[in-house]
């Protein structure tokens, strides 16, 4: 059985918000990941100018960490190792690294044997996070679908799946929920016709604990609270559209919401789904003047207002959380932030932020 990150149980409660201008230290030192993925074998280093431009796998296997490169091997191949808050597996060991870089090793993580992706190995492929005989948990990158589009021959992780099983003499993989396309991070689904009736019962009892991480254009104020709006979808348009509460094709959208970091001009924000509806916290952020980095589709004003470089909406689904199906045992499930991500807060941190070339204006929802 392959097993990702996974907890059971209570969680830890939240750290305290950040003030305006402040930043953490280290890799995500006190945001959800640095408090999820902590131990008594948690070991990290910052790469400093004498150790630019050595390779990954021998800063590791230096006598004063890891001692010697099969260690570093392992711990590779075991998903052990983190650079800049992005996982690093085997591909990585060759990778050059720079002063500044934050490297860590966790030694204690759990349930991180080597994970099998869902088609040969290579970047921007699904991984199974957690798999047993009434569910599948998967990590899915930027780019991909979740389920194929009517009359259209994108991938998606549930064709994926289908030809995964296919092999194994397992039946088709039942969807439970979705993320859009270019957001990366936690997506389930059923195994049996029993399971698939009652985790959709959890969601529709909005049960399952549902936590994103995405990087935002503004400071939000307060530095947390509740974002509650009327929402319909627009299916000529296919897109959120805010309405009036008494519009009875609405439906209430709500949310809770936590900067966990601040840049110059953008935040790092927890954002708790307590519904879920499509698109939601995309149009939540802009409806308060605080458009996701990398925002193609609920957006406003010129060009000029989304000056951070960025080639999707910077929003991770970072936590699962749900009971299982059949035994009712709480589980709860998480996915590493995407390099592309950690890139993205590497150079926020460093206050080294590209504006991109100007692409066609696009229109906002209202």
């Amino acid at each position: 059985m392959l097993r990702g990150a996974i907890r059971a149980g209570n969680r830890p409660a939240a750290s305290a918000p950040l003030a305006a201008g402040s930043r953490r230290e280290g890799p995500l030192a006190r945001h959800p990941i640095g408090r999820y993925h902590g131990g008594v074998d948690d070991e990290r280093w910052s790469v400093d100018a004498q150790s630019a431009g050595v390779r990954l796998d021998k800063f590791l296997a230096s006598e004063t960490r890891l001692a010697s490169r099969g260690r570093a091997a392992t711990a590779l191949q075991r998903g052990k190792v983190f650079v800049n808050d992005a996982e690093a597996g085997p591909a990585d060991a060759g990778r050059r690294l720079a002063a500044g870089d934050g490297v860590r090793v966790w030694m204690g993580r759990p349930g991180s044997a080597r994970r099998r992706a869902l088609r040969p190995a290579g970047s921007g492929e699904p991984q199974i996070i957690y798999e047993d005989d009434a569910l599948i948990v998967v990590n899915k990158p930027p780019g991909l679908l979740t389920v194929p589009l009517a009359h259209r021959g994108d991938p998606s992780v549930s064709e994926q799946l289908r030809s995964h099983f296919q092999s194994r003499g397992k039946r088709r993989a039942l969807v439970v929920h979705r993320i859009d396309r270019d957001t990366s991070g936690l997506v389930m689904f059923a195994m049996r016709a029993d399971a698939h009736a009652a985790l959709k019962l959890q969601f529709k009892r909005h049960e399952p604990e549902r936590v994103y991480l995405a990087v935002v254009y503004g400071h939000p104020s307060p530095s947390s609270g509740t974002w509650r709006d009327h929402l319909v979808w627009d299916q000529r348009s296919l897109i959120q559209k805010e309405t009036h509460p008494r519009d009875a094709r609405g439906k209430e959208a709500l949310s809770e919401y936590r900067v966990i970091e601040t840049f110059g001009g953008a935040a790092l924000v927890e954002v708790r789904l307590i519904t879920g509806k499509r698109n939601q916290i995309r149009l939540q952020a802009r409806l308060r003047g605080h458009m996701l980095v990398g925002e193609q589709r609920y957006v406003y004003g010129p060009d000029d207002l989304r000056s951070i470089r960025f080639d999707r909406q910077a929003l991770h689904a970072y936590r699962l959380g749900i009971r299982h199906p059949v035994d009712r045992r709480p589980l709860q499930f998480e996915a590493p932030i995407p390099a592309d991500f950690a890139e993205l807060l590497a150079r926020l941190r460093k206050g080294r932020v590209e504006s991109f070339a100007r692409r066609p204006s696009s229109k906002g929802t209202r």
